[in-house]
C-alpha cells in the first residue's frame, strides 16, 4: 500500500486522555482480538505504520497507533520538560488501558517510540499491561550510557572503536540539543519532498511508501524536544532497570545512527530477549514493512500460540550471552559431514547459528549435527547428492519450508581429480564439474532467490581452491572447475550487490583433509601404482599439516568482513599475488609435476 488516501480511510479514530495531554489513537480489525500499540520516533506520526498496520491487523489482531506527544493531532506541551521518558512512557499504558482495558498488548516500537518504550518496560510491573515489546531501531537510553561507559572503562582498540564508531554516528543529535539553530534548521528543510529525498538516497527507500502527515515540518521541530529533554541526562546519570516483559530486538546493520554493538548488554537486564540480525536500515516500516511485519508476527504469535505450521525460527534467535554478528542466523553447509564443511560448522555453531547440514553420506552429516548440538547450537542433518539438480532445488525448499530462509549458504561440497587432463575419462570430468562447479551454481541459485524474494540481504560462501589462479601440471580439470567457482562468485556479487547479499569465494591452499585420500588419478592403468602415488600426495598434505579447523576460522572471518576472495593458507596467499602481478612466473612453476 502506497496511498495515503486508500489507508488512512479504514482507520477509526479516538481520543485518549492522559491528565492534560490527548492522544490521538486510530485503530483497525476487530477490537475482540489481542492487541497490538504501534509507537512511532521522530520525526514520523502513526502514519509511519501505514504498510504495517493493515497487515497486522489482517493477522487477526486489533491494531492501535498513536501520535506519541509533541506530533500530529496529539498535543503538544511547551517546554522540554514535559518530554521526558518517564512522563511520555505513562502515555503508552494510558493507550494500552483504553484499547485494550482487559488484557495486555503487544507493543511494536521505532525509535524514540523504541525509547520511550523501553522505558515503559523497564517500569515494575509493566508485566501487567505489556505482553510483548519488538524494539527497533530504538536502544534503552539508560542500557547505551552502560555499553559506553564500559567501553571507555577499558579503552583497549576495539573498545575504543566502538565507542568513537557510534559516537560519530549519532554526532547528530549533539547538533539537534542545540538552542535556536536545529529549529531554523528544519523549519527550511522540514519539507515532505527532501525527507523523501533523504530517505531514498540514505537507504533506498521508494518515496511512494514515504507516508507523511500535514504537520510533518512542525513535527520535525517539535520532536526536538525528546533530544533536549533525555539525552544529556539519561548519559550522566544511567539507570539500567531490568524487564520481565519478553523484548525483540530488530537490529539492523546499516542503520545510520545506530550502531549493532551498542545492544551487546540488553541480555543482562532483559529476563526474555530475542534478535534478530539483518541487513537493513533504520527506517524499516517504511523501507522494508514486509519484513517487519513477519519478524513481528513470528514473536508475536509464538507468545499468542497463534504460530502453527511456520518454520520454527525464533529458538536460534534467543539471546542467552553477549551476541555476536553471527547470532541467531541460519546457515545451510553442504558437504559438512567431514573436512572443512564439518569445521565450519562448528564454527558458525559456536557463534550462535542454527546449522543445517547435507552430505552425501548422511550418517557423517548426522555425526557432524550431534556434534553442533553438544556446542548449544539447533543443528539438523540431511543427505544430499550436489550434482543432482533437482534434489538440490527440493532441499533448498525444504530448508525454507522446515526452517526459514537461510541467512548463510556455504557452498563446500567437492571432489578432487588428479593426473593428466587428456587421460581423464568424459565420466570422471563430468562428475568433477558436475559436482564442483555446478553444484555451487546449483546452490548459488537456489538459495539465492530465496533470498531476494525475502529482500533483507544474506551472504553465500562458495568454497573454491588456491588451484583456481594457481595453474599446475597434473591438476588442470580440478583447477578448470575451481576456476569457474571464483570468477561465479565474482560475478554473482555483482549481480546480487544492490539485494545487500554478499558472495565470497574461499580459496584454501595444501589442506590436510581426507579429499586427497579420496581423489583419483587420471593415467594410471595400474591401480597400485595410482594407489602409490596417492599416498605420496596424502603424506605430503599431511606434513604440510594445516588443519580444516584453520580454514573455517578464516571462513568466518571472511564472512563477518563481507570479503569478496579470501585466500587461504599461505602458499595460496601468495600464489594470488603472483598470479595476479607476474602471471609469466606461475605459468612457469605450473610446469612441475605435483605427483611426482
Amino acid at each position: 500500500m502506497t496511498s495515503q488516501g486508500r489507508t488512512m480511510a479504514d482507520w477509526r479514530r479516538r481520543t485518549v486522555s492522559n491528565g492534560s495531554i490527548d492522544l490521538a489513537v486510530f485503530e483497525l480489525g476487530d477490537e475482540s482480538n489481542p492487541t497490538v500499540v504501534l509507537v512511532h520516533g521522530w520525526p514520523d506520526t502513526h502514519h509511519l505504520w501505514t504498510h504495517v498496520a493493515p497487515a497486522i491487523a489482517a493477522a487477526g489482531y486489533h491494531v492501535a497507533a498513536y501520535d506519541t506527544r509533541g506530533y500530529g493531532e496529539t498535543s503538544a506541551p511547551d517546554g522540554d520538560a514535559p518530554y521526558r521518558l518517564a512522563d511520555v512512557a505513562t502515555d503508552l499504558f494510558a493507550v494500552a488501558d483504553a484499547v485494550s482495558p482487559d488484557a495486555p498488548v503487544h507493543v511494536v516500537a521505532h525509535d524514540w517510540g523504541s525509547v520511550q518504550t523501553w522505558e515503559a518496560v523497564t517500569t515494575p510491573g509493566a508485566e501487567k499491561r505489556i505482553k510483548s515489546f519488538v524494539s527497533v531501531s530504538g536502544p534503552n537510553l539508560d542500557y547505551l550510557s552502560e555499553w559506553a561507559r564500559k567501553n571507555l572503562a577499558r579503552p583497549t582498540p576495539a573498545n575504543l572503536a566502538k565507542a568513537f564508531s557510534q559516537l560519530g554516528s549519532s554526532a547528530y543529535t549533539g547538533f539537534f540539543q542545540a538552542p535556536v539553530l536545529p529549529n531554523l534548521f528544519w523549519r527550511a528543510a522540514g519539507r515532505p519532498g527532501l525527507w523523501r529525498e533523504f530517505l531514498h538516497r540514505i537507504e533506498g527507500t521508494p518515496k511512494d511508501n514515504v507516508v507523511l502527515g500535514d504537520t510533518f515540518t512542525a513535527d520535525t521541530i517539535s520532536g526536538l524536544r525528546y533530544y533536549r529533554a533525555n539525552i544529556r541526562q539519561k548519559l550522566a546519570d544511567p539507570e539500567p532497570r531490568p524487564t520481565k516483559v519478553p523484548v525483540l530486538e530488530i537490529v539492523n546493520e546499516r542503520d545510520v545512527a545506530l550502531r549493532p554493538t551498542i545492544y551487546d548488554y540488553t541480555h543482562t537486564h532483559a529476563e526474555n530477549l530475542w534478535r534478530r540480525n539483518s541487513s537493513t536500515g533504520h527506517w524499516l516500516p517504511y523501507t522494508n514493512p514486509d519484513y517487519l511485519v513477519a519478524t513481528a508476527l513470528d514473536f508475536i504469535d509464538s507468545l499468542e500460540g497463534r504460530s502453527g505450521n511456520r518454520p520454527a525460527t525464533l529458538d536460534r534467535a534467543r539471546v542467552l550471552s553477549t551476541p555476536g554478528k553471527l547470532t541467531g542466523k541460519l546457515a545451510v553447509i553442504t558437504g559438512a559431514g567431514s573436512g572443512i564443511g564439518r569445521e565450519t560448522a562448528y564454527a558458525l555453531a559456536e557463534r550462535g547459528c542454527e546449522i543445517v547440514i547435507a552430505d552425501l553420506d548422511f550418517d557423517s552429516a548426522e555425526a557432524t549435527a550431534i556434534n553442533c548440538k553438544a556446542l548449544g547450537a539447533q543443528a539438523h542433518s540431511y543427505d544430499l547428492d550436489v550434482s543432482d539438480v533437482a534434489a538440490f532445488n527440493a532441499f533448498a525448499a525444504t530448508v525454507a519450508a522446515k526452517h526459514g530462509v537461510a541467512d548463510i549458504v556455504v557452498n563446500n561440497a567437492g571432489v578432487g581429480l588428479g593426473g593428466s587432463a587428456l587421460a581423464a575419462t568424459d565420466e570422471q570430468l563430468d562428475r568433477v564439474l558436475a559436482i564442483n562447479l555446478r553444484g555451487v551454481m546449483t546452490g548459488c541459485r537456489a538459495f539465492g532467490r530465496q533470498m531476494v524474494e525475502r529482500g533483507i540481504g544474506g551472504n553465500i560462501i562458495n568454497i573454491a581452491s588456491a588451484a583456481a589462479f594457481t595453474p599446475q601440471k597434473g591438476l588442470g580439470i580440478y583447477a578448470a572447475s575451481k576456476a569457474g567457482v571464483l570468477l561465479f562468485s565474482e560475478s554473482l556479487r555483482a549481480e546480487l550487490a544492490e539485494h545487500r547479499i554478499g558472495v565470497t569465494a574461499i580459496c584454501p591452499g595444501i589442506v590436510n583433509t581426507n579429499i586427497v585420500s579420496n581423489t583419483p588419478l587420471a593415467g594410471f592403468d595400474d591401480d597400485a601404482v595410482e594407489q602409490e602415488h596417492r599416498d605420496r600426495l596424502d603424506s605430503f598434505y599431511q606434513r604440510r599439516n594445516f588443519g580444516p579447523e584453520k580454514v573455517a576460522r578464516d571462513i568466518v572471518a571472511a564472512l563477518e568482513a563481507n570479503k569478496a576472495v579470501a585466500p587461504v593458507t599461505p602458499e595460496a596467499k601468495l600464489g594470488y599475488r603472483v598470479y595476479r602481478f607476474t602471471p609469466w612466473l606461475a605459468r612457469l612453476m605450473a610446469r612441475g609435476d605435483i605427483l611426482r
